[in-house]
């Protein structure tokens, strides 16, 4: 079985479909060419991450392949339907991503909360004249434990957020478009585990009762978060948002002018890639550039996760390639 990983794959992933048998293909190829690519070397599986899209005239014109692969979650760049309809195995990495994104929520949470977003912005230009002004600036700061957390959305990546918030010490509410139950397992250091049972709530019971909210859920059509939604808000709470179309900056820059909302953080904008100046430099808003999932540690787990679907694929349905 052939694999062209297009836009790459990690080490570990690598060395998992060499040692199984199958022959990864060294190259990188073009947009416009990759069809006559798969055709000439019958490519079994093709891999990509965001810089590739396979769509309907690839999947028709290339009948050697057998598996389509997206390292990610999201498969906007991938007609997955029309794979499905063709007979093609479409995987995705839903697992790989969690801790990364979890980690990145709650780096934002404690900036906003300590004022680090401003104090690292400021301290370079104004710490050796205004030390004391600073640090008096600072000190209505808040701690995390004994708040409550809101998570709106209840995927494998909210549900990594939300034991982060129970690890922290944090009450817990989450919402979900269709109501659910989940269990979420904490592992420790000893190799004890606690059990938590984390039942959805109803999306208002989120908002007036959140002290933090995060927002881990697919890109929306239409925005979660708007001046309705900000009005019924706790006074001073802090948000986070993951998940592109889901908040309206403009009023989201409203609301933390007029300091209703204490501060908010953004991985993804409306704009992107040209955020909104007005929201590049709000002094209330920690930012990052799309980076939530991208750690080293992900990228491995990544290839890791998408070379052991495909070797259990290869072995129950392709054996005698």
């Amino acid at each position: 079985m052939k694999i062209l990983a297009n836009d790459g794959i990690s080490t570990s992933g690598e060395n998992l479909l060499k040692e199984a048998g199958l022959e990864i293909l060294d190259n990188r190829v073009s947009q416009e060419h990759l069809i006559n690519f798969i055709n000439e070397n019958n490519v079994d599986v093709l891999l990509v991450k965001n810089a590739t899209a396979i769509n309907n005239e690839i999947i028709d014109s290339c009948k050697s392949l057998k598996i389509i692969g997206k390292a990610g979650i999201t498969m906007d760049n991938i007609a997955v339907d029309h794979a499905i309809e063709k007979g093609l195995f479409v995987i995705s990495t839903p697992n790989s991503y969690s801790k990364a994104i979890s980690e990145m929520a709650f780096a934002h949470f404690l900036t906003l909360a300590r004022h680090l977003h401003d104090s690292n912005r400021l301290m370079p230009l104004e710490g050796d004249s205004k030390f004391n002004l600073l640090k008096k600036s600072y000190q209505n700061a808040t701690e995390l434990h004994g708040k409550t957390l809101g998570v709106i959305g209840m995927d494998n990546n909210a549900l990594e957020v939300i034991k982060t918030g129970i690890s922290l010490g944090m009450n817990l509410l989450a919402y979900s478009k269709n109501p659910k139950t989940e269990n979420v397992t904490l592992e420790f250091f000893d190799g004890q585990k606690l059990v938590f049972e984390i039942k959805s709530v109803k999306f208002g019971e989120i908002l007036e009762n959140s002290d933090f909210i995060s927002v881990i859920c697919n890109e929306e059509n239409s925005y979660i978060l708007d001046s309705e939604q900000f009005e019924m808000m706790k006074d001073g709470a802090y948000l986070v948002n993951f998940a592109k179309g889901a908040v309206n900056e403009v009023s989201l820059v409203e609301y933390l002018e007029n300091k209703k909302i204490a501060g908010a953080a953004l991985d993804v904008f409306e704009l992107e890639p040209k955020p909104d100046i007005q929201v590049l430099m709000n002094p209330s808003l920690s930012l990052s550039p799309n980076v939530a999932s991208v750690t080293t540690d992900a990228q491995e787990k990544t290839g890791k996760e998408l070379a052991e679907q495909i070797i259990k694929i290869s072995r129950e349905y392709y054996a005698h390639i």
